[in-house]
């Protein structure tokens, strides 16, 4: 399937969620653990949807863990190919990333043996401060108060992935991209 929103949910709340968003996109079960995937037509207003309905339903947010939307997504057969078509969309995001602090977060499913989300996340972080400060504008790295996370998803062989910003992590609470 080819999703662009990954949902992760807590324990006990796995009816609740596919019942919710069954009518939000093509909802489909993943074989890990409380995940699911969704072919949306927009993903940035399925998660506006999804926030809708928590508010309106406090047990539907206590129900999911995190929604992640990807702005940017692609198919990989290896690790290199991974590596090589992340590090092509990251540095779509100079622009935003130019003097501003950030880090990137990997939450891998699949391909255990190939890909090391710290090593990932390192090598992806890298190649931005060496572009950012080439461009003269750069960047650093901060986990405890970014201005921006890059956070991205794999479900087997497909990455989603997206860039939120301080603000987009204040106003959509179901991001929670770490």
């Amino acid at each position: 399937m080819e999703w662009n929103v990954v949902v992760s949910i807590y324990q006990e709340g796995f009816r609740r969620v596919v019942r919710a968003l069954r009518d939000l996109g093509s909802v489909e079960r993943t074989k890990y653990h409380n995940l699911l995937v969704v072919a949306a037509e927009d993903p940035l207003v399925l998660l506006e949807r999804i926030e809708q309905r928590t508010r309106a339903d406090p047990a539907l947010y206590d129900a999911i863990s995190r929604v992640a939307p990807a702005t940017y997504c692609f198919a990989f057969h290896s690790a290199g190919e991974f590596e090589a078509k992340a590090r092509a969309a990251v540095l779509e995001w100079l622009p935003q990333l130019g003097g501003r602090a950030f880090h990137v977060r990997l939450h891998r499913r699949g391909f255990k043996d190939d890909l090391n989300s710290g090593d990932v996340e390192q090598l992806l972080g890298d190649v931005l401060l060496d572009a950012l400060k080439q461009k003269g504008t750069p960047g650093s790295i901060s986990f405890s108060d970014p201005d921006a996370v890059i956070a991205i998803d794999t479900v087997d062989d497909r990455a989603g992935l997206a860039l939120w910003t301080r603000e987009d992590l204040s106003r959509y609470k179901m991001l929670r991209p770490d």
